[in-house]
């Protein structure tokens, strides 16, 4: 699998090298600014690309805005960008098109190397991997004004929650010590509260409820 690097702290990039390296990736560039990201990314076309949001020259959001712009020329580009806050603008700049293959950790997780690497792939594979924080405060913005999404029980939000996250149905009820039935049934009702279709797809699943938080559907 390969994979295009961006990050402008060497230490860091170097390190991350390292470890995709270590899992069997090829890393086909780790470049540390914008415009290096935007060559790598239109002449390499790598399986997936991992970016930092903030890189030189403005050291804002060069990093997204680069992704976001070869995610449109190459519709469904797998991107998973790392951040050092949770910055809900940029989540939902990155899920807008709900086309898959996206993700959105913080540089805090990169430390729990099977966590980091389960990511990386999850989005290659065109799924969703979402940091949990990420995810509690969108749904903490939208419950305050959306009456569906106000509907949902304690528990159904929870499993809202781990269902954004890019978790199977098997995970979420491990994860909440119940039954697979118990979690078909909660995500059953999750979807008819938000009015959302049902799919036995777990990555279009976890895509239309993202979208659904993004666009207020």
């Amino acid at each position: 699998m390969r994979v295009v690097l961006a990050e402008d702290l060497f230490l860091l990039r170097d390190g991350l090298v390292r470890l995709l390296q270590a899992y069997d990736f090829e890393i086909a560039a780790a470049v540390e600014s914008g415009p290096e990201l935007s060559r790598a990314l239109a002449e390499l076309e790598p399986d997936v690309a991992v970016v930092d949001v903030r890189l030189p020259p403005t050291h804002t959001d060069e990093g997204l805005q680069c992704a976001l712009e070869a995610r449109r020329n190459k519709p469904g580009l797998p991107v998973l960008v790392l951040s050092q806050h949770v910055e809900q603008l940029y989540a939902r700049e990155l899920l807008a098109d709900g086309s898959g293959g996206v993700g959105y950790l913080l540089k805090d997780r990169v430390f729990d190397a099977d966590q980091f690497v389960d990511a990386v792939r999850r989005v290659a594979a065109g799924g969703t991997a979402m940091d949990p924080q990420v995810i509690q405060q969108l749904l903490t913005r939208r419950a305050a004004d959306d009456r569906p999404l106000a509907r949902l029980t304690p528990r159904e939000t929870e499993v809202l929650e781990l269902m954004a996250q890019g978790r199977t149905n098997a995970a979420i009820a491990d994860r909440l010590v119940v039954t697979e039935r118990a979690i078909a049934k909660h995500t059953a009702n999750i979807f008819a509260k938000l009015g959302l279709e049902v799919s036995d797809d777990d990555n279009r699943r976890v895509l239309a409820v993202l979208a659904y938080l993004d666009h207020g559907r």
